[in-house]
């Protein structure tokens, strides 16, 4: 899945304009409960905000709280003006990228803002990816790493009629051996799938009902 297909877009945002002050972007962040807005320049990314950034502008300014918070605008703090997307990355590696940003912006071409992907949107694909909030029954076991495997488990899982919810695969830098994790809905044939996956060489690590 690509960046463009969870990216809330600009008219869903919350931004702030680069001439607006501290205590306005503050007063934005508070009403919409977010730690940090992209900073435009009518339609022109200029970087982010953050509480951090503010708190640590702050400290360096030797200015009063209210002076420095009515005084100073968002363009002459905001950062990370080369980190944004571009719509077309994979989330998985966005995930990486947002490790220390709270959001990153998405941008085209000219630099006009797009929209916005956070840290908080990317966790919940991970956690949809591995059906976290469905319930169901968690097995995870190790295979050979040969080709057709991944072709052989969905076959068995197909012949005992489980309706996987999540199917995630490790290691994949391991020339021999792939932990693999599937998540089953509950049923009585759970006993017998099991003992076909381990007739096959799928050595069994746990099973959980989560």
């Amino acid at each position: 899945m690509f960046v463009k297909h969870m990216m809330i877009p600009k008219h869903e945002s919350i931004t702030a304009q680069a001439d607006e002050t501290l205590k306005a972007v503050l007063e934005k962040m508070e009403h919409h409960r977010i730690d940090g807005m992209p900073i435009l320049d009518g339609e022109q990314y200029l970087g982010v905000v953050t509480r951090y950034r503010i708190y640590e502008g702050f400290f360096h300014s030797n200015q009063s709280k209210n002076e420095f918070l009515t005084t100073t605008v968002a363009r002459t703090i905001a950062a990370h003006q080369e980190k944004f997307l571009v719509g077309d990355e994979l989330f998985e590696k966005t995930m990486l990228d947002l490790k220390d940003f709270p959001l990153m912006a998405v941008v085209d071409e000219n630099r006009k803002f797009q929209g916005i992907v956070t840290r908080a949107d990317v966790l919940s694909f991970f956690e949809s990816a591995f059906g976290v909030h469905r319930p169901g029954v968690r097995i995870a076991f190790t295979s050979v790493e040969t080709e057709g495997r991944i072709a052989r488990l969905s076959e068995i899982a197909h012949q005992f009629h489980e309706h996987i919810i999540s199917l995630v695969t490790f290691d994949e830098t391991d020339k021999l051996v792939r932990r693999i994790v599937m998540k089953i809905e509950k049923n009585d044939n759970i006993d017998k799938f099991v003992k076909k996956l381990e007739d096959h060489g799928f050595r069994i690590l746990s099973i959980q009902e989560v």
